[in-house]
Order: structure tokens, then C-alpha cells, then sequence
């Protein structure tokens, strides 16, 4: 076949699991078909164009440039946005040069399949209604989580305009894409309670071999780390909750316990954590993020907001590293709790989960092995990409 397949971004610097996501999913895809990649290309990351023939067969860089969050550009659209019935989350990637784009290329190609990655895309892209749309998150889903924990009035009002917003924008569009592409069975059925009718879901992969620890890898030099990009608000807000409500009651039990922070770009408000606190460390961007997760006892996913699926547990499992999560940090994952992951919600609840891998070896490995056999066995790239190939060959045709 040949794919039209269509991102806000290029896939490297591969820091997001949405990207991580995509990028397997193609590597694959790509073996069997003809992949025509399109994406905003941004000046600053000359390694996305770079290495897209990894994952595609041609590539078309579109020049755009996006006000940076922290400019007065961006200001204006927040202030904008709210008088606009669009959620912003839409109208900030909207980009009308694009579209015309993308609808030359699609009469000149002809394309037999077409894939809008994410719900951004969706403002430019052509004929929607003959398109596969991969929905890494429902997300208005998470915007209500974000309303929900906002501690400033103002921004719990902003927030709530976006959630109606958004859920409007995500119900009309999931109801005239050709298909809609969950990636668990609760956001599926999130977007059939919305009314579409062309849903299925397909897992979250993670490569085995990759993040397998090497042979001589020594002792964890950290009790617990937590592996994410830091340009995220549900990561931010995450850590804050643990750093803020969980770190302090374990260190009752254990007062030199330590934590490392991976992740790119992380905010002033989670590098004053290192500067306040000398056990805990904040690295920003890595060039790999494996030996974090090997160099650590436990990892942690003290998520309060999000959607999809949380690519980084199982890394952290196919790094042979014991989970403890949040529900919502696991959501989405086929986990079987106690055995392979642990689940807190409460501040109380998940610093005794962490207590009890950090004080007990032999749990630990017991809870690493079952999560690795677990993965090993079911969630390989190739079986996941087979699984999305099979709902593009079922699709109507793109023409």
C-alpha cells in the first residue's frame, strides 16, 4: 500500500511517547509498505528530516514556526483562545498552508491509505472522513484532569472552558474519521460513549531487547527514579505530588532515600528540587535514558492526569526495573497487580508501596521478573504494527 501518514512533528529527538509510539509503529509498517511522511519541521531539531528515511519512504518537510510558550506571541493566543470556540490545544498547530499542501500532494500521489497521527493534525488534514485516525490519548480526558488538580482558580476556569471546548472538537471529529485507532480498550470506549462507530483499540509495545540490562550492570546508586519528558504537565504535576506529599513519608522510614529526575527541559519549579534537596537529582535531557532505569531500585509513575498508555512502565519493566504507579499512571496497560506492578493513590498508600520494594530484594525481583515475562511475551513492536496494518488494509480507501 501507499500511506499518507501526517504529524505535527518529526519523530527525533525521539523524547515523547507518542513519538516512541509512531516511530516503532512505522519502522515496521515501513518494511511492508510505501510510508509518505509529512510534518512541521522544526529548525532548532535538524535531526528529525534527517533520520525520517528510517521510517519512511519520502519525507516532506513543512516550514512553520510556532510562537515559543514563553513569548508574548504565545500570551496573545491564550488570551485569544478564550473567546474562541476551537480548544487551543487545536488552533495552536492549525496550520491553513498545510492543508492546501496536503491536499496537492494527495491528488498528485493518490494515495490508498491515509493516517492523521494525534488529534492536532486534524485542523489541516484533508478528507478526515476517509482517514485513520490515531488517537494517542482521548483528550478532553485529559484536560478534565487537568481542571480537576489546577490549584489556581484561574487556571481551573481556563482549564474548564478547554475541557467543553475540546470535547465538542474531539466528539465531532472521532465521529467522521473512517476509523479511529484507541490505544487501550478504556479510550476506545471513551470515544464510542462520544458517538463514534469505527473504534479499535491496539496495545502499547516496548523492544525487549533494547532496554535489557547488560551483563554487568551493578547495584541500583539510586532508590527510585522517575523517567518522562519534563515539558509535560501531567509529569510536572506528578512529581510535584510526590516530591510534595509521598517523598516525605518515606524518608520517615528511610531518611536517605534518593531520586532522579529524567527528562527533557524540566521547569524551574522541578530544578529548584535539586537545589533544595541534595538526594534528589535532576538530569534534563539525557542522550539515553536506560541507564537511569538500571541504575535505579524502583521506578515510579506518580501520575494524577493523562491519557493513552504509559510507554515508560513498560520500559521500566523490560529494563527488569519493579514498577509503582498511580491507577491512572498504569491506565490503559494489561497489568496484573500486586504481581508484576504496584499501585498507589494515596500519598500513604504509594510510599508504602515504594517501602516495600526498597526494603525487600527479593520482591523486587520477583515483581521485575513477572512484568518482563509479562511484556516479553505479548508486546513486541511487530506484533503491535501487525495489529495496526490490519486495521489500515480493512480501511476504506484514501482516493
Amino acid at each position: 500500500m501507499k500511506i499518507l501518514w501526517v504529524n505535527t512533528n518529526f519523530l527525533h529527538p525521539t523524547t515523547k511517547g507518542g513519538q516512541i509510539r509512531t516511530l516503532e509503529m512505522l519502522r515496521c509498517l515501513h518494511k511492508w509498505h510505501e510510508v509518505h511522511y509529512v510534518a512541521i519541521e522544526n529548525p532548532l531539531e535538524p535531526e528529525g528530516p534527517q533520520r525520517a528515511p528510517e521510517y519512511s519512504t519520502r519525507s516532506y518537510p513543512f516550514r512553520h514556526a510556532f510562537p515559543d510558550k514563553r513569548s508574548a506571541g504565545f500570551v496573545l493566543e491564550v488570551f485569544a483562545s478564550v473567546f474562541n470556540p476551537v480548544p487551543i490545544g487545536i488552533t495552536r498547530f492549525s496550520v491553513p498552508s498545510l492543508g492546501r499542501f496536503l491536499k496537492e500532494l494527495s491528488e498528485k500521489e493518490r494515495f490508498d491509505r491515509a493516517v492523521c497521527d494525534f488529534l492536532t493534525p486534524v485542523s489541516y488534514f484533508p478528507n478526515i472522513e476517509k482517514a485513520v485516525l490515531f488517537q494517542h490519548n482521548v483528550e478532553t480526558q485529559v484536560r478534565q484532569r487537568y481542571a480537576q488538580h489546577a490549584s489556581n482558580p484561574a487556571a481551573k476556569f481556563y482549564f474548564g472552558l478547554q475541557v467543553d471546548r475540546m470535547l465538542r472538537y474531539e466528539t465531532d471529529i472521532c465521529r467522521k474519521a473512517g476509523h479511529v485507532v484507541a490505544v487501550s480498550d478504556q479510550d476506545a470506549e471513551a470515544f464510542r460513549k462520544m458517538g463514534a462507530t469505527r473504534v479499535t483499540s491496539i496495545p502499547t509495545g516496548v523492544d525487549i531487547n533494547y532496554f535489557a540490562p547488560p551483563a554487568d550492570t551493578k547495584p541500583p546508586v539510586t532508590d527510585m527514579a522517575f523517567v518522562g519528558s519534563m515539558d509535560w504537565l501531567p509529569n510536572v504535576d506528578g512529581m510535584q505530588w510526590f516530591v510534595r506529599e509521598v517523598l516525605p513519608i518515606i524518608r520517615r522510614s528511610r531518611p536517605g532515600a534518593t531520586l532522579t529526575i529524567v527528562g527533557r527541559t524540566p521547569p524551574q519549579s522541578i530544578k529548584d528540587m535539586e537545589r533544595q534537596d541534595p538526594k534528589i537529582t535532576v538530569t534534563g535531557t539525557v542522550p539515553d535514558v536506560r541507564p537511569s532505569l538500571w541504575n535505579s531500585a524502583i521506578s515510579v509513575v506518580p501520575l494524577r492526569i493523562g491519557g493513552g498508555t504509559r510507554l515508560k512502565i513498560y520500559e521500566s519493566m523490560a529494563a527488569r526495573v519493579p514498577v509503582v504507579s498511580t491507577t491512572i499512571g498504569a491506565e490503559g496497560l494489561q497489568i496484573d497487580p500486586p504481581a508484576d506492578i504496584r499501585i498507589g493513590d494515596t500519598p500513604e498508600e504509594f510510599a508504602r508501596q515504594c517501602l516495600q520494594l526498597l526494603s525487600d530484594v527479593p520482591a523486587r525481583e520477583r515483581v521485575a521478573s513477572a512484568a518482563w515475562n509479562m511484556v516479553a511475551e505479548n508486546f513486541s513492536w511487530e506484533q503491535i504494527a501487525r495489529s495496526f496494518d490490519s486495521i489500515l488494509q480493512a480501511s476504506p480507501q484514501y482516493r
